[in-house]
This record gives C-alpha cells, sequence and structure tokens, in this order.
C-alpha cells in the first residue's frame, strides 16, 4: 500500500490550492505540449500546494484507451512538477484523478503510483446504482493502492447523491486523506463535514471546497456540530476555478488563513468577495446552460491570457454557449482584482519553452 509522506500530509491539513488542470489541445485537438507544460509551470510559479491531473476539467475522455491520452497527460504534468521542485524545492501534492468501476480504477491507481503521483481523487460517477456498500467496498479497494482524495461530484458534471451514512464510513478508511467536497448543494456539503467530525477526523481528514459557486463561504465558516469542540473549517480548495487566475486564488487562501489564525476573518469583505467570485463562476462555468461551457470557458481565459490555443474539447457537444464569452469579459473588466493578468503577462514566454524530451518521453 502506498502512504503519503508526513510533509505532504501536513500541507494538506494545513490547506492549499490545487487547481484542477485542464487539457491544452491545439486547433485540430492534438495535445499541446508546449502549452501543457506552461500550464503546470504556471499552477507552480503561483505558488499552488498541489495539481489534480486527469479530473474533469482535463476533460474525462482522456482516460478512454482509444484516446491515448491518460499517461502520456499524466507523465507530463509529473514531470514539469519534479522539474519545478528541482528548482525549487516544497511540498507538493500530484494528484491524479481516477474514473470507472473497480478493475479500471485500481488499473489507473497503479499507474499513478508508477507515474509518481501521491494521492488519487477517486470519482464514483461510474457507480451510479450501486449501493453504499459496494461503494466502500470499491473505495477501499483503490485506497490499497494509493492514498485517496474523496470526491462528492455534483450530479449535473456526472456525480451521484451520496449519503451521510456513506460519508461516515468513508471517513473511517485509514488510506483517504483528504476529501473534495463538491455537490454544489449546502444540504449535501454539510452530510461530508459532520461525517468527518462525527468519525473524529475533525483534525485528520481535511476538507477541500469544490464548491466553485461557494467557495469563500465554505473556506471561512466555522463548521460546529458539536459545541464542545473548536469548529472545523475547510483547509483549501481543489477546483476548476482555481485553473484560472491562480494566482490571485493563493493570495486569497493565504489572507483567509492568517486572518483565522488571528481570530480575525473579515467576514463583511469575504462575503463580498465571495458573492463576486461566484459571479465570475457563473460565467466561466456557463452556470446558465447547466454547465455544459465549463471546461471551454476555463479554456477561453486562459486562451485570452495567451497560454492555451482554442476553446475546443475532446467533446463536440461542450463548446462556449451563446453569450458565454461576453459575460467572461464583463467580469474581467468589472472584477480585476480576481484576475492575474499581469502575473501571467510577465512570465508566460518562459512557461511555453519546451522540455528536453529526455525528461518526459
Amino acid at each position: 500500500m502506498s502512504h503519503l509522506a508526513p510533509e505532504l500530509v501536513h500541507m494538506l491539513r494545513q490547506g492549499v490550492v490545487i487547481p484542477a488542470h485542464p487539457l491544452a489541445l491545439t486547433p485540430d485537438l492534438q495535445l499541446d505540449e508546449d502549452a501543457q507544460v506552461a500550464l503546470t509551470r504556471y499552477y507552480c510559479a503561483a505558488g499552488v500546494g498541489g495539481v489534480a491531473v486527469g479530473v474533469h476539467t482535463t476533460q474525462f475522455e482522456i482516460h478512454d484507451p482509444a484516446v491515448g491520452l491518460l499517461r502520456p497527460v499524466l507523465e507530463l504534468a509529473a514531470a514539469v512538477v519534479d522539474e519545478a521542485l528541482a528548482a525549487q524545492p516544497r511540498p507538493l501534492v500530484k494528484v491524479a484523478g481516477l474514473i470507472g468501476p473497480t478493475r479500471q480504477a485500481v488499473a489507473e491507481a497503479e499507474l499513478a503510483v508508477a507515474l509518481g503521483y501521491h494521492v488519487g481523487l477517486l470519482s464514483l460517477a461510474a457507480l451510479k446504482t450501486s449501493s453504499d456498500a459496494d461503494l466502500l467496498a470499491h473505495c477501499r479497494r483503490v485506497a490499497e493502492v494509493i492514498p485517496i482524495f474523496g470526491f462528492y461530484l455534483q450530479p449535473a458534471v456526472g456525480g451521484r447523491v451520496l449519503s451521510y451514512g456513506f460519508w461516515r464510513e468513508f471517513a473511517e478508511i485509514e488510506n483517504v486523506v483528504a476529501i473534495k467536497v463538491a455537490p454544489f448543494n449546502r444540504y449535501q456539503t454539510l452530510d461530508v463535514a459532520r461525517a468527518v467530525v462525527e468519525a473524529g477526523r475533525r483534525d485528520t481528514l481535511p476538507l477541500y471546497t469544490g464548491n466553485d459557486d461557494n467557495i469563500v463561504a465554505d473556506l471561512i465558516t466555522p463548521f460546529v456540530f458539536d459545541p464542545a469542540q473548536s469548529p472545523l473549517y475547510f483547509a483549501g480548495g481543489l477546483l476548476g476555478q482555481w485553473a484560472v487566475w491562480t494566482q490571485a486564488a493563493v493570495q486569497m487562501l493565504a489572507a483567509i488563513h492568517a486572518q483565522r489564525a488571528a481570530g480575525q476573518v473579515d467576514y463583511a469583505h469575504w462575503l463580498t468577495y465571495g458573492a463576486q467570485l461566484t459571479e465570475a463562476n457563473a460565467a466561466i462555468f456557463d452556470a446558465a446552460h447547466d454547465y455544459r461551457g465549463c471546461i471551454p470557458g476555463i479554456a477561453y481565459v486562459l486562451q485570452q491570457q495567451e497560454l492555451v490555443a482554442t476553446t475546443r474539447t475532446l467533446n463536440p457537444h461542450e463548446i462556449l454557449a451563446p453569450g458565454q464569452t461576453a459575460e467572461i469579459e464583463r467580469i474581467r473588466h468589472r472584477y480585476p482584482f480576481l484576475t492575474d493578468d499581469a502575473f501571467m503577462a510577465a512570465h508566460r514566454d518562459g512557461w511555453r519553452q519546451p522540455m528536453s524530451p529526455p525528461q518526459w518521453a
């Protein structure tokens, strides 16, 4: 069984920014290796605590053997992270997205471990009709191979509703090291938080917000289910929203952590900021059309920052919605403090320099 190194355990519990890594494609839908390298370098330079690769924003289609991109994409991101850490050593967790029924998820976990990934973000979307007992057996089997980041994926993009009872037992799996809570639903978010507390893992099983519609509220809320215990806070986030404007996200989380540590959270400021960030997410994720333009919306922001070439995806049905780019531009101009355009402009040419093939081929 693979276990997480103590310095990475500590870092996850302290809380970090983990962007959900997009897939950079050429206009003819081939892997754009230079842009893919540049994206990973961008995240490392922005100060993230990890990268999550092979997840929703990396496009689940890469898990299809016929597409043939899972191993190359995982391998390339791992090599770029290792390059960054060789230049500036620090803890940084590599998270691999794992999907499918048990046999597939285990095989993907084995591949991730072989490529140097530390944790698997385990999607249960493929097991839509499985009982809690079967889901838990699936999770335990994958946890025998790699430490698990639990994942509550919202049903609107392929997830399923998961019961409080499931999360209560899931929290007791020894090799579960964090949970991404992303149902976009406050009731279901509370189910996970309460399950972690009542499993006795408030201090050892960090919660990461994936609620892109409620990022700041998750991070500043003290969850209290037992007045005799200190509050539970979300540690950080593993987010598609943080695949763009990432340096601003790192700065935001650092400020919230500092204020929480000092017991002086500026709730008025952060609630206002959170509403503005949610408005930005509505545009980028195409909430008006049930998130159909989510991945192209992320790509559009990165394209405008001149880091990726196209908004096309492997799924021809995932395209920018009518009016979506105008909404994103409205947000960029109204809330420039949410962006990191200056940081991107100052460094993107260097990030786009190719790696030498022996480092990743």
